[in-house]
């Protein structure tokens, strides 16, 4: 820190002294017109000296960002002519700009990512990609201010390098412009005369330069990676979406609105995982288990007689009913309807413009994969031998599990748990981290399992699966604890570990799409594969296997495929927010403490627990709290986590508040009805306000009634 004030002083100090000592008189026009018959005698008799003082003088005044560069350009012209000049301006120039790059780098930039992280980190994702071209074109085109470019570019994480050769090359055609005028100095009578509407015209010209080379370099990749396929002269269709989940319903959907011809494929259930063994079926047993949870606690409400019989059949019955009465919204009716022709057979992409369903090949100009994911199996030996369950078996049993594995207690397991152990099967959750929801904090993670602990779940933590046997008829499942082996009996497992993309068995293998290390595929920010045309929305991607964030791509990718010759969108994972359906709910968006403390994000808390809420208290729903993330002594949200009733419904004001950056100023100035949960957002919100009161000024607000009352 003592480096950098040493720095600030030493550099502020060199820039008083330039207008202190009237420096900039000598950086005129005039000036230099003036004196032009002295400088050329100068340099005719000092020829190395005069070109080391301009050299260095150059490099300072480019470097402390100070008037005069522009002259100094000229007077190149005037003094050394057009090559010679261009040499030494060209050198020098890129020679300070990358000092003010620099200085600016080392003092600035760490300030800057501590106090706006997330902006610069996406800022520097698209220089990753990208910064080179842009610097290219703002060096190009003389409006765009020298010394801010440097500063700006000093904040990201451009290479120096890649800094210094973009800006030399980028600003070669204003330096030639700039010194010519100094070889023609007589007829030049202000600055604005050398830059003529013209010459800004001719230049802006150029700064497009690097963004229509961007496109042309995209279509050589694309004419490199088409090469061996032959396009068709006519397309049946403008879009084939691959799958029928949450992100290709919504891509066909899209692309049938704006009147596009899109064929959607699908070789299973139309709605996916979501609708037929994911978040449709799980929420509806959990709302049977949560009813009959709330009959076993009828005194809490005043009841003290009331009895609940589980029949297990009825309740999977119910379950179907669910599924059967959603089905008709995401039906081939529907969606023919909507003008998607609805095609029920397995695909098979051929290349890029071709893929054949049903015997028959269909062409098209572009391709969305929604393929979705299944359940990860992991190679536990002895699994194979035992009829074990995973999310899209489980709906098909029609007696409940005695003595219950679930094998992970991630947001799946751990609902899937309480909602069988409330419904009478003896549960044993076995999670092989320090503890079960370990994406989420801690507190969070201890109020849950508290929650299962009165639904007499036995959870193993910390205990690894390592093998199923069979002893005596019965099935026993293996684990590793430290150093001892714990054995568990019991009469059906479920496997809740995680979910593999579906990527296999259509094509992409044989078309040599890309695959990232964790089995997804590879795209890019504007969902693309390594096949310009073939894009890729939901779970098969990733990053995010929600289906509100499936849906949420499937715009990007499907406005992208059809209107990307002219217009592309960057998708958009800036507000995520997700939910764990367990009793209490968990629900998230943004950082949580944890992952602030690892990703280096300053921050303050704020909770409000939600037993001191009238609505909770009421309801006998009185667990949980509200906590809330917040730049320090600013009131942007970076995160916030509820856990408590319906969570998942009063999460949705966060998620609003951060996708249009409002603070809980405004959250603690709009209305909330009473009594109700939602209340807890605004009490959250008023306990930041009096953390961050401010205390001086109150002090004296204080002796102002005094004064006020006599």
């Amino acid at each position: 820190m003592n480096k950098k004030i040493f720095i600030i002083a030493f550099i502020i100090s060199l820039i008083v002294a330039f207008f202190l000592f009237d420096l900039q008189q000598y950086f005129s026009l005039d000036y230099i017109k003036e004196q032009q018959t002295a400088f050329q005698q100068y340099y005719a008799d000092n020829t190395v000296l005069t070109l080391l003082i301009f050299f260095v003088s150059y490099v300072v005044i480019t470097a402390l960002s100070l008037p005069g560069a522009a002259i100094m350009t000229i007077l190149a012209g005037t003094l050394f002519g057009l090559v010679t000049g261009t040499i030494m301006v060209s050198f020098a120039s890129t020679l300070g700009a990358t000092f003010a790059f620099l200085t600016t780098r080392y003092l600035l930039q760490d300030t800057m990512e501590s106090r706006y992280p997330e902006k610069l980190k996406s800022v520097n994702e698209g220089i990753q990609k990208e910064g080179a071209f842009y610097l290219f074109a703002m060096r190009l085109v003389p409006i765009f201010p020298f010394f801010l470019v440097n500063i700006v570019m000093g904040l990201t994480k451009l290479p120096v390098l890649t800094f210094a050769l973009v800006s030399q090359i980028g600003m070669l055609s204003g330096t030639i412009a700039y010194v010519f005028a100094g070889t023609q100095l007589a007829k030049i009578d202000s600055l604005s005369g050398i830059i003529s509407p013209g010459l800004i015209f001719a230049f802006v010209i150029l700064g497009l330069f690097p963004l229509a080379a961007r496109k042309v370099m995209d279509k050589l990749r694309a004419n490199k990676v088409y090469a061996n396929y032959e396009k068709p002269e006519k397309y049946d269709n403008n879009l084939i979406v691959i799958g029928a989940g949450a992100g290709g319903l919504v891509s066909s959907y899209i692309a049938a609105a704006v009147k596009a011809k899109v064929t959607l494929i699908e070789k299973h259930k139309m709605g996916g995982d979501c609708l037929n063994t994911g978040c449709v079926p799980s929420k509806a047993i959990i709302r049977t288990a949560k009813l009959l949870s709330e009959a076993q606690h009828a005194p809490r409400y005043g009841i003290e007689k009331m009895k609940a019989e589980v029949d297990f059949k009825s309740v999977m019955n119910r379950v179907h009913d669910v599924i059967r009465k959603i089905e008709p919204h995401d039906s081939v009716e529907r969606y023919t309807d909507l003008g998607v022709n609805v095609i029920q057979g397995e695909a098979k992409i051929l290349d890029p413009f071709r893929v054949e369903v049903n015997g028959e090949v269909l062409t098209t100009r572009n391709i969305i994969v929604a393929t979705g994911a299944k359940p990860f199996v992991p190679a536990i030996p002895g699994l194979d031998k035992v009829d074990y369950l995973t999310s899209d078996s489980l709906w098909e049993i029609d007696e409940l599990p005695q003595r219950f594995i679930v094998l992970g207690g991630g947001p799946i397991g751990s609902e899937l748990t309480q909602a069988f152990a409330r419904l009478g099967s003896q549960v044993t959750l076995i999670e092989r981290e320090e503890r079960i929801l370990i994406r989420e904090d801690e507190d969070v993670s201890a109020l849950v399992l508290e929650s299962f602990n009165e639904d007499k779940v036995d959870v193993l933590t910390q205990h690894e699966a390592v093998e199923v046997i069979q002893r005596d008829g019965q099935d026993i499942l293996v684990c590793k604890h430290n150093d001892n082996t714990v054995e568990v009996p019991f009469d059906k497992l479920l496997v809740a570990i995680g979910r593999k993309a579906n990527v296999t068995g259509f094509g992409l293998e044989e078309l040599g799409v890309e695959i990232n290390p964790n089995g997804t595929i590879t795209a890019n920010q504007f969902l693309e594969t390594n096949y310009p045309n073939i894009h890729v929305v939901g779970d098969v991607t990733g990053p995010y296997q929600f289906t509100h964030t499936a849906s949420h791509m499937a715009w990007f990718a499907s406005v992208n495929a059809l209107f990307g010759f002219a217009k592309r969108f960057k998708v958009d994972y800036r507000v995520i927010p997700w939910a764990t359906f367990t009793d209490p709910e968990v629900s998230r968006v943004g950082l949580n403490e944890q992952e602030a403390k690892e990703q280096g994000i300053p921050y303050e808390v704020t909770s409000y627990d939600i037993d001191d809420l009238d609505r909770a208290i009421a309801d006998s729903a009185d667990l949980g709290f509200v906590k809330v993330l917040t730049q320090p002594g600013k009131d942007t949200i970076l995160g916030a986590t509820i856990v408590g009733k319906d969570s998942s419904s009063m999460i949705a004001e966060f998620v609003l508040a951060m996708k249009y950056k409002l603070g809980l100023n405004k959250i603690l100035g709009t209305i909330h009805i009473y009594p109700t949960m939602s209340e807890a957002n605004k009490y959250v919100a008023g306990d930041w306000k009096r953390k961050n009161a401010p205390e001086k000024l109150l002090v004296w607000v204080e002796k102002f009634h005094t004064w006020r009352r006599g």
